[in-house]
């Protein structure tokens, strides 16, 4: 079984460190081991991986709190935007977020960054640093135990990554139901108070831009539309781009992706359970984005549809950059390279069959209603 108390204390020895600034983080780190250990149902393996993967995240939060607290200058960072990615999972979000990734204008948070934050990134070395080869031995080894990876969410150690590292630190976010069956964190989760957690995001952000520009960042994660307005707290300037797709063509690709990362960790076979918790927890991010939308006004917002990702990548780009008054004319020839490198399907494609999980496309278009007539004509 996990123990939290030893894997603090284990963080403590690794680092050296004692202080993890404040004590938000700890409800959600006892929550999670909870849940990890009384609904999961861990192999020996998967407690060694979480184990790993929760050690990892207490030992980068002591580092960085020690790093802020020797340079209180990083405070002073200035941090613009940020343009956020939403959109269901598997919408084209990830094309998306490497789109943005190689535009000069832009500031990314990558893999590397995310699995290793501190000492923070240098501007002169950022394409050198010996932690990128770390992070693409860590890849590898992870494709070669789990190949199917490679197709299902493919990505490179200099690549941008999502920002699920940043809230993980405080333990607040729905990427852990992505692992191990956790329901009872992840109930906890859809409620509980985001702000220290983004809070938390913002000093990140601040860390690895403060030697490392630029300050115009880009954040990718679909869980942030379960919180965007605790968000937006920490980030009053930012902008959303949000990526369209019929759920019924995503909710199948959504569970395939998770049943197979859980998969790494137990062997128990919930696969119907797993598609009505995640037809649930989907359509209430989406409930909430709406809302959300509806109270802050058009302005913050610029839409993607799915098939001009696939036909015409640039050009949403640069109607979205027009629409959020995101200068585009430097980064086209930019975003230009990226798109003729990196086609539609560069990575592979796998099938997938919402009857696996127990759902069928009139379930899932219902459970989407508002958000299909508000958004039908995109998706």
């Amino acid at each position: 079984m996990l123990d939290a108390e030893q894997l603090i204390a284990a963080a403590r020895e690794e680092t050296g460190l004692d202080d993890f600034g404040g004590v938000s983080w700890r409800e959600g780190l006892d929550r999670l081991v909870a849940s990890l250990n009384e609904e999961a149902d861990l192999t020996v393996g998967g407690e060694q991986i979480l184990s790993l993967r929760v050690g990892m995240l207490l030992a980068n939060r002591l580092r960085i709190v020690d790093t802020i607290t020797e340079h209180p200058e990083i405070g002073d960072e200035e941090i613009a935007g940020p343009l956020v990615i939403i959109g269901l999972p598997r919408t084209g979000t990830t094309a998306l977020s490497n789109l943005l990734a190689a535009d000069p204008q832009i500031r990314s948070i990558r893999l590397w960054e995310s699995s290793d934050p501190v000492p923070p990134p240098e501007e002169a070395t950022q394409h050198s640093d010996p932690r990128i080869d770390d992070a693409r031995r860590g890849l590898e080894a992870m494709y070669e135990a789990f190949p199917k990876m490679r197709s299902l969410h493919f990505q490179a150690p200099d690549g941008p990554t999502e920002c699920q590292d940043l809230l993980g630190m405080e333990f607040r976010t729905e990427h852990f139901d992505g692992m191990a069956r956790v329901p009872s964190y992840s109930a906890w989760v859809l409620d509980c108070d985001m702000r220290s957690a983004y809070q938390f995001h913002r000093q990140v952000l601040q860390l690895l831009q403060w030697h490392c520009p630029p300050d115009l960042w880009h954040l990718k994660t679909p869980v942030h539309m379960l919180a965007l307005d605790d968000l937006l707290a920490a980030y009053p300037h930012a902008k959303f781009v949000w990526t369209h797709r019929d759920p019924a063509d995503v909710l199948g690709s959504v569970c395939s992706l998770i049943a197979y990362t859980r998969s790494w960790v137990s062997d128990r076979d919930d696969a119907e359970e797993l598609g009505r918790e995640q037809l649930a927890v989907w359509s209430e991010s989406i409930r909430r984005a709406l809302e959300f939308r509806k109270r802050i006004g058009e302005r913050s917002f610029a839409d993607i549809e799915f098939a001009s990702l696939q036909s015409d990548p640039v050009g949403a780009v640069c109607a979205a950059y027009e629409q959020l008054e995101i200068p585009s004319d430097d980064a086209r020839p930019h975003l230009e390279r990226w798109a003729t490198d990196h086609p539609p399907g560069a990575f592979g494609s796998h099938e997938f069959v919402l009857d696996d999980f127990g759902l069928d496309r009139a379930t899932v278009r219902n459970g989407f209603a508002d958000y299909l007539e508000r958004f039908g004509g995109l998706v």
